[in-house]
């Protein structure tokens, strides 16, 4: 997936694919000429503005609370210094290296819209740390989600030559990694401090790739849920292509496209019987969950690229009106909202595995040994591992419920709104890490089933894949034994599918 040429910016037309790229494949980055001319006439027009004393939030005033107070230009240089330093107050745990190049990418982008007026170097740093690998020291956590102003500083920090970076493989001081690679640190102007501080660009960037990482985990439930169907002949009606027209939601009408794919082939489509009318809804309806579950994340995808590719700055310069203008372009709410609602349709897609799970075990539906077990007289079978499944699938229960309604009045009662967006992202990815352990433990369940009736022959050629990568590392439970290894190979062959970016299985 890595590409060697470089991508160039210009602050619109940044995909999620983009994203992923040079996060986590390492793709170089270069700013559009187009866009350094508009930073350079940015940049002068807000010298302009202040010689005409008009009052610039950020620039020649303070920030927040302290809006009302004079910064003199003898001391912007100072201000802006002390502005990184003060508002360097996250906590951790800190983000992973490819989470900091999505933050570094994110801002980036949004910095090249020509909004801030900030001084070109500073669109320069960031270019400079991701194809140079210097990645700051970022905590996740202490941000409201009203712009991640406790958070983004600390990739500041390491601009100027302060705190801590991972480079060359190692943590080490900032100063020691520019020196390295031959990197002065920045000597900050006006308005640089604010754009380096105000933005959402820790959410937006690490949120980018949660959604990358969800639509792969959808097409693998779609697939896993296949493997079930065979698992227990299921009834295939409710995949019949022209139901599915009478109600075409598009995310639906995907994930039947995926779930019939991993079919064509199967014996299923010939040994169809009246007498088994209807599945249990878990397993009748996936598809429709599963496709809402793709609309949510087609709202919040389409929502989260706008911001990407706009500027969220505050105060906001127009370049063509020659005018700067106090806003509150920062407020992420529309797709915090948005992963708001994924994660609630995740746990809709997570119970729907889980039941399929515990029909799996009972041989009243499947018309198998309870739990699966090879022998009913001397195993045990699946029998505890309904217990791990529900557990998982009640930790996304509680990591479902919203977050976003949770802020405080601060600064004087200034800020009155925030939006806890950072949180909202970080507890979307939880829900995906736990859904492949779920996705994992139904398809252990699925191919334990598939070989007690013997149908390994007989599979949806996608279905087969499936089987194949889960009896690669989870052989046929044959005798008990020690399942937890079994979940965790599971858990790993779902991961190492999300890494190799191949989800056909």
């Amino acid at each position: 997936m890595f590409k060697e040429e470089p991508l160039v910016l210009d602050g619109s037309g940044l995909a999620l694919s983009d994203i992923e790229e040079v996060a986590r494949f390492g793709r170089p980055v270069q700013i559009a000429e187009s866009a350094r001319s508009r930073l350079e006439a940015a940049r002068e027009l807000v010298y302009e503005l202040v010689e005409h004393d008009v009052p610039i939030y950020g620039f020649n005033r303070g920030v927040g609370w302290n809006k009302d107070k004079k910064v003199d230009p003898a001391f912007f240089a100072q201000y802006n210094r002390n502005l990184i330093l003060s508002h360097s107050s996250g906590i951790g745990p800190n983000a992973t290296n490819d989470d900091v190049r999505a933050v570094l990418l994110a801002r980036l982008n949004g910095l090249l819209a020509g909004c801030t007026g900030i001084q070109p170097a500073i669109a320069d740093r960031y270019v400079e740390f991701l194809n140079l690998g210097i990645s700051p020291v970022l905590p996740l956590r202490g941000s409201v989600g009203a712009a991640d102003i406790t958070n983004l500083p600390h990739i500041g920090l390491a601009m100027i030559g302060e705190g801590e970076v991972d480079a060359q493989g190692r943590r080490q001081p900032a100063a020691a990694a520019l020196q390295e690679a031959g990197l002065a640190p920045l000597q900050l102007g006006p308005k640089d401090g604010l754009a380096i501080v105000s933005s959402n660009a820790l959410s937006a960037g690490i949120g980018a790739l949660a959604l990358v990482d969800t639509i792969k985990v959808l097409e693998l439930a779609d697939v896993i849920y296949a493997m079930s169907l065979e698992a227990i002949h299921g009834q295939l009606s409710p995949l019949d292509e022209a139901v599915h027209r009478m109600r075409p939601f598009p995310g639906q009408l995907t994930s039947l496209a995926v779930v019939r794919n991993a079919l064509e082939g199967s014996h299923l489509w010939q040994q169809q019987t009246a007498e088994k009318l209807q599945d249990p809804l878990s397993f009748r309806d996936a598809v429709q969950v599963h496709g809402a579950a793709r609309d949510a994340w087609r709202y919040v995808k389409d929502q989260l690229e706008l911001h990407l590719n706009s500027s969220d700055d505050n105060p906001c310069l127009m370049l063509e009106e020659r005018r700067i203008v106090s806003c509150a372009n920062f407020e992420p709410v529309a797709w915090t909202l948005g992963f708001e609602m994924l994660g609630q349709a995740l746990h809709h897609v997570s119970r729907c595995s889980v039941f399929r799970t515990l029909r799996l075990g009972d041989p009243s539906f499947t018309g198998l040994t309870r739990f699966l077990t090879p022998n009913e007289q001397y195993s045990i079978g699946f029998c505890t591992l309904q217990k791990t499944v529900t557990s998982l699938d009640a930790e996304i229960r509680h990591l479902s419920n919203p977050a976003s309604a949770d802020y405080a009045s601060l600064a004087g009662d200034i800020e009155d709104h925030a939006t806890n967006s950072p949180f909202v992202v970080y507890k979307t990815r939880e829900i995906i890490d736990r859904l492949y352990y779920i996705l994992g433990i139904e398809a252990i369940h699925a191919a334990q089933a598939i070989d007690l009736r013997g149908s390994q022959d007989s599979l949806g050629n996608g279905v087969r894949k499936a089987y194949e990568a889960i009896r690669e590392s989870v052989p046929y439970l044959s005798e008990d034994r020690a399942l937890t290894k079994d979940i965790e190979q599971a858990y790993q062959i779902m991961r190492r599918r999300h890494k190799n970016g191949n989800w056909a299985l």
